[in-house]
């Protein structure tokens, strides 16, 4: 089972720890403090005088100035109640002796004791009477079998002689299913900590897991292979404007899926579509081994054809970098192509004393009847009038023009030749040198702005299939793999808005996005 690897089990595994560590503790939490617990806490531990922690005698007036027993006297505060869940009866009191607890003070001398109650438990106070155990001998402090509630306490304050501030003090006693302990607790007269203990377990070992999971996504190959490989053969054919997106998908493909050869045949929008067609129909099962992209939607000759979107395609002028403008207005482009202007200098314009020379895609290419139908108004460019782009062959024409059979060979033209200008898709980092895009209307071409801008020169690009393949064919694993797998991340790479992120959604939706610039939209667009 492709799911069952080492680094699938490590991730599951860590993730079931993060689930079982935070059900524990909460159980922790919710089960075992549910019981009868008694707490004690030092809130005050300090020496009548301060000569032992400054070397210099304290002020002393009164009863400890009088009274020379008391020269060495400390006082101590100790706090001691229900830290549990459960009432404490003075039956669940366990000792022998009539008393409940004992505290302990170490090393030095009880002189006297206070017994305080807070605020509304001053009832607590009627439990503590030498008939009920109280009394205090040598370092020991009885204390009576007092019932507690959940969080009800007293204190207890001890003057003492001898010994030395900070020795050891505790509280013992047994307690019925339970027990007396140090209390770790925070009380009213404390500044509570940020997380409990068991919060602080919990966020530990939650981040253990998440960076765990999170190095597991680090260290492995991110390549992951496309859903379904299937092997085989398959050819994919059609638009040249997206042919560097189809053949880095394809060596993508082949790497990830071994057994499978992917071949990209790139001639036009046109010729992929009536080629699709016709095998589709000769083929006996009439699902040929064969992709057809288009730039912008098939016509509607082609009945047996399934329509799959796959991006937003931006497209763009280009001019040659001898001609130093920035952009141009649609009227301007229009009657550049239409041979009202020839040459740069042209007081509209405004450029270099250089012919026009335009650089355009033969008949039958997508990007030329996307660029017609948005750019032009639904003109048609002119007559070719140039066999190589250098020399005007018909000096009749109103328009120095030569078509050209591939996007790249137009980018090269372009690229070369003083004046020349031409249309491609937006190609992210893979312009050649020589040439640089025009704005249109003062809007430039992009992917990541072109949901919200008004910019026309834009199509659908759509990849075609003869009826539906079927599912574990190597055609709807290569359409999966371009439609919803990693594909979509070389689209992205390449200059184009993948119809399946959120913007692209909106205007894939629509259909031919040359209707929404507010253009004709009819048109042969293959």
């Amino acid at each position: 089972m492709e799911w069952l690897s080492a680094e699938n089990i490590i991730a599951v595994g860590t993730a079931l720890l993060g689930i079982v560590a935070s059900l524990g503790v909460l159980w922790y939490e919710r089960r075992v403090p549910r019981r009868t617990r008694i707490g004690y806490r030092v809130q005050l531990d300090t020496p009548v005088s301060s000569a032992e922690r400054s070397g210099r005698a304290g002020v002393r007036l009164g009863l400890f100035q009088d009274n020379p027993q008391l020269s060495d006297a400390t006082l101590v505060l100790l706090r001691i109640e229900n830290d549990g869940s459960q009432s404490i009866a003075d039956a669940d009191y366990t000792g022998r002796e009539l008393h409940g607890l004992t505290a302990e003070f170490t090393t030095r001398t009880i002189r006297g004791i206070a017994v305080t109650a807070p605020r509304g438990d001053e009832h607590l106070l009627d439990h503590f009477t030498p008939s009920a155990g109280l009394r205090y001998a040598d370092d020991n402090v009885y204390l009576p079998r007092v019932p507690l509630n959940h969080g009800q306490h007293f204190k207890l304050l001890v003057l003492l002689t001898g010994g030395q501030v900070g020795d050891a003090i505790r509280v013992t006693g047994g307690i019925r299913d339970g027990g007396v302990f140090p209390n770790r607790g925070t009380t009213p007269d404390d500044t509570p900590p940020l997380f409990s203990r068991a919060s602080r377990l919990i966020i530990v070992l939650l981040t253990v897991c998440v960076v765990t999971l999170a190095s597991i996504i680090v260290i492995r190959d991110d390549a992951r292979p496309p859903m379904g490989c299937a092997k085989g053969v398959l050819t994919v054919t059609g638009s040249t404007a997206f042919h560097p997106v189809a053949r880095e998908l394809a060596d993508k493909y082949m790497k990830d899926c071994p057994g499978s050869t992917v071949r990209v045949d790139s001639r036009s929008s046109r010729e992929g579509i009536q080629e699709l067609n016709e095998r589709g129909a000769a083929a006996k099962d009439g699902s040929p081994a064969l992709i057809a992209l288009s730039d912008g939607p098939k016509t509607d000759g082609f009945p047996r054809l399934r329509e799959n979107p796959v991006a937003v395609s931006v497209y763009t002028l280009v001019v040659n970098d001898s001609v130093a403008l920035p952009g141009l207005t649609a009227d301007q482009v229009r009657r550049i192509y239409r041979g009202d202007l020839t040459r740069w200098n042209a007081p509209e314009l405004g450029g270099p004393d250089l012919p026009i020379i335009l650089a355009s895609r033969k008949s039958g290419s997508g990007t030329r009847d996307i660029f017609q139908r948005t750019v032009l108004g639904g003109e048609f460019e002119q007559a070719e009038s140039s066999a190589d782009c250098r020399g005007k062959d018909n000096t009749r024409a109103r328009v120095f023009r030569c078509e050209l059979d591939k996007t790249d060979r137009v980018l090269a033209t372009v690229a070369d030749i003083p004046g020349a200008i031409g249309y491609t898709e937006l190609r992210s980092g893979s312009m050649p040198k020589g040439l640089h895009p025009l704005s249109l209307d003062g809007l430039s071409a992009s992917a990541d702005t072109i949901a919200e801008s008004a910019y026309p020169f834009r199509e659908i690009e759509y990849a075609y299939t003869y009826g539906n393949p079927p599912a574990d064919s190597l055609v709807s694993s290569f359409l999966n793999y371009l439609l919803r797998g990693s594909g979509q991340d070389v689209v992205r790479t390449h200059g184009h808005l993948p119809c399946s992120s959120p913007k692209g959604q909106r205007i894939c939706a629509g259909g031919a996005v040359g209707a929404g610039s507010g253009l004709p939209a009819g048109g042969d667009a293959q």
